[in-house]
This record gives structure tokens, sequence and C-alpha cells, in this order.
């Protein structure tokens, strides 16, 4: 199989396996089959599978390095679009079901939860990230496209963060989302390292 052909069926996969899961969720909460809390259901749903989606985009590297599957960096765009767009749900999700389309109750409540603040600093950044992604606007950019996309490190952090500090009790599937997320940065300490170094 070449490897033209190789990407356009992974490419179909992604769509099929990030489009499918949202299709379901919303069948099953207009069908009374998410639970007595539909709407936690829903919100979490989309949340976890954008900050799922952001781990597999920082797998795509040292998967494609290990295993000789150079292909796999042509995807890691739409990969990381998909999780953009996770996110947008997640807020949606937020303000149409939870806030009741209430958008100056959303403000207040960014103001009032430090987690809200935290998963939206997240959004504005990925947006960065999503309006930059196309190759013309990575040509004008220059060295600054890397230094700006480089910023993912930072976003899965804060969406950990967020993830952590929105629970209230049960803090362990948090935690264990922070551990893959530094084992994923692991993979990239030499790198880190020079961007901390440059930094300051």
């Amino acid at each position: 199989m070449t490897p033209a052909r190789r990407i356009f069926l992974l490419k179909v996969v992604i769509h099929l396996g990030a489009l499918f899961p949202l299709v379901w969720l919303y069948y099953q909460a207009f069908h009374d089959g998410l639970g007595a809390d539909p709407v936690k259901a829903v919100i979490h749903f989309s949340g976890k599978g954008a900050l799922n989606i952001l781990l597999l985009t920082l797998c795509i590297s040292p998967v494609a390095k290990i295993f000789r599957l150079g292909y796999l960096i042509n995807v890691r765009r739409l990969v990381g679009l998909y999780a953009f767009f996770y996110a947008c749900v997640h807020l949606a999700n937020f303000i149409l079901f939870d806030l009741q389309n209430d958008f100056s109750l959303l403000l207040s409540e960014i103001l009032k939860r430090p987690y809200i603040m935290v998963g939206m600093l997240a959004l504005i950044l990925l947006l960065a990230l999503a309006v930059t992604s196309p190759m013309n606007v990575r040509r004008k950019m220059g060295r600054n496209w890397q230094r700006l996309h480089n910023s993912i490190y930072l976003i899965v952090l804060l969406v950990c963060t967020h993830y952590i500090w929105s629970v209230k009790s049960d803090i362990i599937e948090p935690i264990i989302y922070f551990g893959i997320t530094f084992f994923l940065l692991f993979f990239r300490k030499d790198k880190l390292f020079r961007l901390v170094k440059n930094r300051f």
C-alpha cells in the first residue's frame, strides 16, 4: 500500500473515530440513555474527549519515530483540529445546557471559578493553533509558527489542571491523566529544556 493510500485511510478512520462518538452521545442524550444527569454526562464526555485527542496528538511524533511510521506526521494537524473541535463542543455544551445560553452568567462563572478560567485560556491557545495550522499561514509565520505551536505542551497541562480542579471528590482519574501527560512530555525533555533555557 502506498503512503498516500495509508494517509487517506488513516484520515477516514480519524474522521469516523472522532465524529461517531459525538453522534452516539447526542443520540443517547435525546433518548434518555445517559442516566440521571445527562447534562453533566454530555459536558464531561466532550471535555475528556478533547483531552484524550490532545494526548493522542502528543503520541504521534514519538510513535512515528520509534516505529518508523513517518507518514503519521501527515495526520497530526487533523488530530489537533479535532482536539480544538471537541473543546469547542465542550464549551458549547456548558453554555447551552448548563448556563441556558446566559452569556452574562458565563463571564461571571469564568471570573468566579479558576478552573473555568484555566479552561478558557487553554481554548484560546487552541484557537490560535487552529487558525495558524494551514500550510500557507505556516510559511508566512516562519520561525514564529513553531514558537506558537510549542504552546501545545502548556495547553495539555492547562487542560489537565482544568480537569483536576473541576472534580469535587474523585481525583484519581485526573491524576492518571497528569501522569500520562508527564510521560509523553518526558519524550520531549531535551526540547522542553531548550525551550525553557531560551525563554529565560
